[in-house]
């Protein structure tokens, strides 16, 4: 596994917005890899949200550079529109999940097999899970449900990240990682938006900090979902 590495890191990020250029300028800066969660329907259009007390640009990237954007790293499903899935038909999550992945598909010019849930809170179940297996070509289907571990998981439909980079606990759990020794395989998923940062929950400073204490160690992996997880 993992080259014979015990040890695993991965990055996801959503909703493809123009702060992922800056974002990704980070992690090639420290041979990092990320998985980039899109909604096709929504490519292109502009925006603003307002969090953390400020107004901040919710752009997403044009279709025709997502090729070129996220060359050498991972472009994955979040569903056309970004809707709650769970308040969906069958028919509906269908649709949402699996015609984002081939528009994607056709976009990067590579099969996009994983996906990130869209919306926050109780943003997927059983339900829509077994939907997503038995009827798209999803392979990995993550959650926003942090476990602040490592271990592996077994259900790749509702795979839970490590950490979500604005957590308090982000530093204490990176130097856990970093630390630990172990017989079994070990993988700190990390995931975001990359427009947080220009609401300051978290710095470009201090995320870009972060980003150089995981990297270039011998004993650790770094790749996409797809290449760490299936």
């Amino acid at each position: 596994m993992w080259d014979g590495k015990k040890k695993a890191v991965t990055f996801s990020f959503d909703d493809g917005v123009t702060q992922d250029i800056r974002l990704i300028e980070i992690f090639n800066k420290y041979d990092l890899k990320g998985t980039f969660n899109l909604n096709s329907e929504l490519l292109g259009l502009d925006g603003t949200l307002f969090r953390n007390g400020r107004t901040v640009r919710h752009d997403k990237i044009q279709a025709d550079r997502v090729k070129e954007i996220y060359k050498g790293h991972e472009v994955a499903a979040h569903t056309l529109t970004h809707p709650l899935l769970p308040s969906l038909s069958e028919e509906e999550i269908i649709r949402q999940v699996e015609t984002d992945r081939q528009n994607l598909s056709r976009l990067c010019g590579y099969e996009v097999v994983t996906m990130a849930y869209p919306c926050g809170g109780e943003n997927n179940d059983d339900r829509v899970a077994e939907i997503i297996k038995n009827n798209t070509g999803i392979k990995l289907a993550r959650t926003i449900t942090s476990t602040h571990d490592f271990k592996a998981q077994e259900n790749l439909f509702r795979f839970n990240p490590s950490v979500y980079y604005v957590d308090e606990r982000l530093d204490e759990i990176v130097d856990k990682f970093l630390s630990i020794e172990s017989s079994e395989p070990m993988l700190l998923y990390i995931w975001g938006h990359s427009y947080e940062m220009d609401a300051e929950y978290i710095s470009w400073e201090k995320f870009e900090e972060v980003c150089k204490r995981l990297s270039n160690h011998d004993d650790i992996f770094y790749g996409t979902n797809k290449e760490v997880i299936l």
